[in-house]
């Protein structure tokens, strides 16, 4: 069965390196059996109310089961990959991290390697609830934009023990798309996600 995978990213900063990621199973691969379905949401910002963004980034996910964070310089601090990134692990998705700043953008120019986006957003308990936090001027805050606790029985990993937060970087891993092959081994990392997750 095809994985059907939701990429985030920095669409203003990163569009370019982000087509240069997908060039690499669009050209003389065959994208379904690959397992690529890109769930990308482009035009998301245009939307005229947060509540009508969340919304269209939900739909965005229907159908995946692997989000894949293309990160860049700026990605880490963006609130709606932050969002994407929670509605994530409240689906059960597998998630990874690839870094795309060994990329050019359309000026030629490369990147600066970025904060892990999984680093910033975590879990911890409070209260007997399992709760969603993020950093936010290099504190961990409670996580604004998704406020109900989470039962435990519906996370793939681990749940947290203590009031202390659980990076999600804890349960996923980290690649770099250029350094380590990527235009070769994407899927087989989106594949090592999935697996991760019991996706």
């Amino acid at each position: 069965m095809a994985r059907r995978t939701f990429f985030s990213f920095h669409y203003q900063e990163d569009v370019w390196r982000v087509w240069n990621v997908r060039k690499c199973w669009a050209t003389g691969k065959d994208r379904e059996a690959d397992g690529f379905f890109d769930g990308s949401v482009f035009e998301a910002s245009k939307r005229e109310s947060d509540e009508a963004l969340k919304n269209f980034l939900r739909d965005g996910l229907k159908n995946t089961s692997v989000t894949c964070v293309l990160a860049g310089q700026h990605t880490a601090a963006r609130r709606w990959v932050r969002y994407e990134i929670v509605r994530s692990v409240l689906k059960g998705n597998g998630l990874l991290t690839v870094d795309i700043h060994g990329l050019r953008n359309d000026k030629q120019v490369l990147g600066v390697k970025g904060t892990n986006p999984l680093d910033q957003v975590g879990l911890y308990l409070s209260n007997g609830k399992i709760l969603f936090a993020e950093v936010k001027g290099g504190k961990w805050v409670k996580y604004e934009d998704y406020t109900v606790a989470i039962p435990a029985a519906d996370l793939r990993f681990d749940a947290p023990t203590s009031n202390t937060v659980v990076p999600l970087s804890k349960h996923c891993i980290r690649y770099d798309f250029d350094a380590q092959n990527g235009r070769a081994n994407i899927a087989g990392w989106i594949e090592t996600a999935a697996g991760l997750a019991g996706r």
